[in-house]
């Protein structure tokens, strides 16, 4: 593992893991396979960032326009999840690491929400790493049903006054940190309604490796990448 100097590690990392279609297709192989072979990626990630000691990674697995994707690969998909969550529970007890989802959780099978719920409960009080998994997450809607909450409290007198700061807790990343880096795969130059209110300063990198080839050096190639860049936060140089 190249040398990074702590200081200029990220203490968020978000991801937008995309090519697991096109990754099989490339192979003449069913989509799923993609997914599959994605889950390896995942693993090489997390343990990475783990051994950084970078606190905070947000991965983004599934949207909200995802569902209308074929029903076949959608239940396939939620199949693969419930496999990872069983698979790597374990890891996450050993390694410390607490499990988050952000999404609406809701638009899951019953057995699948119980499931991710259990997880939670388990991790809660593991500190080493926060690891958030987007579940059929959008953007716009993280922000509307902020401002939906943030109206409800006003009603009741428990806001007196919103900025800046008081609108991010509302938010699904209520009590995490903005991404300090948002790495995209597959080369596409957009930002598919993830995270729109947290990125606002947040650094981008953008591979084209799809998703199921984004391993340790490629993640390594990123986080040295960021770590020569000056964050001005739109301050003068």
């Amino acid at each position: 593992m190249q040398n990074i100097e702590k200081s200029k590690l990220p203490i968020h990392v978000a991801i937008i893991m995309d090519g697991n279609g096109r990754w099989a297709k490339l192979r003449n192989l069913p989509r799923v396979d993609g997914h599959l072979q994605g889950m390896e990626s995942v693993r090489d990630v997390i343990t990475t960032t783990r051994n950084l000691n970078i606190p905070y990674l947000t991965l983004y697995a599934f949207s909200k326009e995802n569902w209308t994707r074929s029903a076949q690969e959608v239940s396939r998909l939620l199949e693969i999840l419930g496999l990872y969550l069983q698979s790597e529970l374990p890891l996450m007890m050993d390694k410390n690491i607490r499990f988050n989802i952000l999404g609406n959780l809701k638009d899951f099978p019953k057995r699948l929400q119980n499931h991710v719920k259990d997880v939670m409960d388990k991790t809660a009080g593991n500190t080493s790493l926060t690891l958030s998994i987007a579940l059929s997450y959008s953007g716009r809607e993280e922000i509307i049903n902020a401002v939906k909450l943030i109206l409800e409290d006003v009603k009741k007198g428990a806001v007196k006054r919103v900025n800046e700061k008081v609108f991010s807790r509302y938010l699904y990343t209520g009590n995490i940190p903005d991404p300090d880096l948002l790495i995209r795969t597959s080369g596409e130059m957009r930002v598919s309604n993830f995270l729109l209110w947290q990125i606002a300063y947040t650094e981008l990198y953008v591979t084209d490796k799809l998703w199921p080839d984004f391993g340790k050096e490629a993640y390594i190639e990123a986080l040295m990448a960021y770590s020569l860049r000056e964050r001005r936060f739109g301050g003068a140089k």
